[in-house]
């Protein structure tokens, strides 16, 4: 009899721990570091205090409490996302412009949410919470790369965390792993929560093919930036070398320009370049043009999913507090490396609908389903990302121009 009550309570520890690492990762900034916005593709921590929030009181709160009172109707135009389900929406790039409500009522928000679903949950447990709380964790990554984003543009190169340590150590040697072909299932099964996107599971065909044991690291990609590599449209899909052109790309994002003594900026700061580090900040475009130039091709996402089948999620996430990709540590031969956690991996694979796929009804079905174009799936999580979050299964997506997550890449080969 003590089994309802036991659940319930550990989901409300659940919902206070996922809601305090939020508030967590804001309480070192000020107000202004707060409230600006350094591109379209990036909102301001302020919104996404105030975003999730929304998503509780929205999705939850209004449907599950007929008795909750909004905290300020107003915030279903400032806070919404892209459901267009709800209604309009302030958009995104005017985000950072928006100067009310300020930083404590956004608190004071959160706070008012929080107690309405402390009440709710000594009642019932609402099935779109846990999506929230997964929602909000997403959101937990994209503060933080939204913020490194911002600082990068301040020409004092401010530190938001000081990192343990700075020292580094080898990269182990880069080789290739052999995986037979066949008949192999990818997708959820159904066991614990996943988002929509991740299912159907289903049988994949794969050819024989080797994956690299981890992931490229800056040292070698800084040998295809020395080689010219940016400047030589042999290596570069059509699109990409078009977007190489246009906007004067020479090397990853957050990479300084000078060639000798080259630094790279972090969230603990401007720092060396360190080679032995997995090479983070790169578009797919940059990885494929890498991949090509190595002689080898990126991993479709089913070769990934293969190759990660069975293995625990355990790397370096955003509870180490890093915040920045290690060198990896090749401790079993048998096995990839750093599958998870450091750096997203670029898959070679387009962000489509797996057989089967149905978005939900409603505006929750607007999470996912409507983004399946014009993008390219990663896997594997980073040192930004909240490692209870993860799984084999998670497919991350962005255009392929994207370079403001730690998005990172493994070789594969044809066996």
């Amino acid at each position: 009899m003590r089994s309802a009550p036991v659940a319930a309570e550990r989901l409300a520890a659940r919902y206070d721990a996922v809601r305090r690492a939020t508030e967590r990762i804001a309480e070192p900034l000020s107000a202004e570091d707060c409230a600006a916005q350094s591109m379209p593709d990036a909102s301001p921590i302020r919104w996404h205090l105030a975003h999730t929030s929304w998503f509780f009181e929205t999705f939850v709160l209004a449907r599950a409490d007929a008795g909750y009172r909004r905290f300020d109707t107003r915030f279903d135009f400032l806070f919404n996302s892209y459901y267009n389900a709800i209604g309009e929406r302030v958009a995104r790039p005017m985000r950072g412009k928006m100067t009310r409500p300020d930083l404590g009522e956004v608190l004071e928000y959160r706070a008012h949410v929080d107690r309405a679903v402390a009440r709710l949950l000594e009642r019932e447990a609402p099935p779109a919470l846990e999506l929230g709380l997964n929602h909000e964790q997403q959101h937990q990554e994209l503060m933080l790369t939204d913020l490194k984003h911002l600082l990068a543009l301040n020409p004092l190169r401010p530190c938001y965390r000081e990192r343990a340590s700075t020292a580094t150590v080898p990269a182990a040697p880069l080789r290739f792993l052999r995986f037979e072909g066949g008949l192999h299932a990818i997708g959820h099964d159904g066991t614990g929560f996943a988002f929509d996107n991740e299912g159907p599971r289903h049988q994949v065909f794969t050819q024989p093919f080797e994956l690299a044991a981890r992931p490229v690291t800056n040292g070698e990609f800084l040998e295809f930036v020395e080689a010219g590599g940016y400047q030589d449209p042999q290596w570069w899909l059509s699109d990409g070398w078009d977007w190489v052109v246009a906007e004067s790309i020479r090397a990853p994002e957050y990479w300084s320009r000078e060639e000798r003594g080259r630094k790279v900026f972090t969230l603990a700061g401007e720092l060396d370049l360190a080679p032995s580090e997995p090479v983070a900040h790169v578009g797919f475009y940059e990885a494929d043009a890498f991949a090509r130039w190595a002689g080898a091709r990126l991993p479709r996402e089913d070769e990934w999913e293969r190759a990660a089948a069975g293995l625990p999620v355990e790397g370096h996430f955003a509870e180490s507090g890093e915040l920045h990709p290690r060198p990896t540590i090749d401790r079993d031969a048998s096995a990839p490396a750093a599958l998870f956690g450091d750096v997203w991996e670029w898959t070679a694979s387009p962000y489509v609908a797996y057989p089967g796929f149905r978005p939900a009804s409603g505006a929750l079905g607007e999470y996912n389903g409507k983004f399946m174009s014009n993008r390219m799936v990663l896997r594997g999580g980073s040192c930004a990302s909240p490692g209870s979050h993860l799984r084999a299964t998670y497919r991350n997506f962005f255009v392929p121009t994207a370079r403001w997550q730690f998005s990172g890449f493994r070789l594969a080969r044809d066996a």
